[in-house]
């Protein structure tokens, strides 16, 4: 025993216990952060940040939407409405004007210029960041779909092809709330706009999406369910028509606009969007509509982390 403790009193002793609690300390704090960063792991509680970070993690969807609108509605976006908002972030990739008919055209043109009022009264109030990089290529609305269907559609989906496609794909992009007086002002046009889109997909809803077999409650049910998935927090997303117990208080099947059981509105947390918008299903590894990732402190923070 004495010869033990001799042994380890030694220098080289101490330094390589050192070395060796250090090794399997660093293991366990890997095994830690890559149980917490897998996709099948997911907080969907709130996360610590002040006003201005939350309301300017907003800018990353008022960015993606401005973007989609302005381009389906008129072959542009933010560099030609209004360049100085982009704050010298680079251009969207694959923005393309849509093959939109006189009905859903005004709507779509009046969306995007929302979206750049939703845009100047952030960065004018309380400051921005640069517009992220943005993919609203065919390609990845493409491979959204297929996600979302579960299979390759053929041909892969367009959504620049016509007014159904393109209400489908503004289907996709998220709304969210915050609690702030700025941000709760923007939540009500926000709100009427995925009101809007939800009530003329719902006129449609028995419609079969050319060329393919499933209808326009099809899709919304399946990208609505991949949104559910891709979260990692339960329901908070529903198609446009849905089972009774699905409904408002499990009588109707019509759901034009989608709540909860209370008939409240569904909320996500900054993670549960940004593990949605990159499709990745973690908040921490970007893809989809941000190929590098949002921007703002709380996006950034979870990018440091991975």
């Amino acid at each position: 025993m004495a010869t033990s403790i001799s042994y380890l009193s030694s220098r080289p002793a101490l330094v390589f216990v050192v070395a060796l609690l250090e090794y399997y300390l660093i293991s366990l704090n890997h095994l830690v952060f890559s149980a917490n960063s897998s996709p099948n792991y997911n907080y969907c509680g709130p996360i610590e940040a002040n006003d201005t970070d939350l309301i300017q993690f907003a800018l990353n969807l008022e960015f993606l939407e401005a973007e989609f609108f302005l381009y389906g509605a008129f072959g542009e976006g933010l560099d030609a409405i209004s360049p100085n908002l982009a704050l010298g972030g680079p251009p969207p990739i694959g923005a393309h004007k849509a093959n939109l008919n006189p009905l859903f055209a005004p709507i779509i043109q009046e969306f995007g210029y929302q979206e750049v009022g939703h845009l100047r009264a952030i960065i004018t109030t309380i400051g921005g960041f640069p517009r992220p990089l943005l993919n609203l290529s065919r390609e990845n609305f493409a491979a959204l779909f297929d996600q979302a269907a579960g299979f390759p559609l053929t041909p892969p989906f367009d959504p620049y092809a016509n007014s159904v496609n393109y209400l489908l794909a503004s289907y996709t992009l998220p709304y969210m709330g915050l609690v702030a007086y700025l941000v709760a002002s923007l939540l009500g046009v926000e709100a009427g706009q995925d009101a809007v889109i939800r009530a003329l997909l719902y006129n449609m809803a028995h419609w079969k999406v050319f060329p393919y077999t499933l209808t326009v409650a099809d899709f919304t049910n399946l990208i609505s369910g991949l949104r559910n998935k891709l979260g990692g927090c339960g329901i908070k997303d529903e198609g446009i028509i849905v089972p009774e117990k699905l409904g408002a208080e499990n009588r109707t099947c019509s759901n034009v606009l989608s709540a909860d059981p209370d008939s409240l509105s569904y909320a996500r947390t900054q993670p549960e969007i940004l593990r949605i918008v990159y499709a990745t299903g973690d908040e921490s590894v970007p893809g989809g509509f941000y190929p590098r990732g949002a921007n703002g402190n709380i996006a950034r923070h979870f990018l440091n982390d991975y």
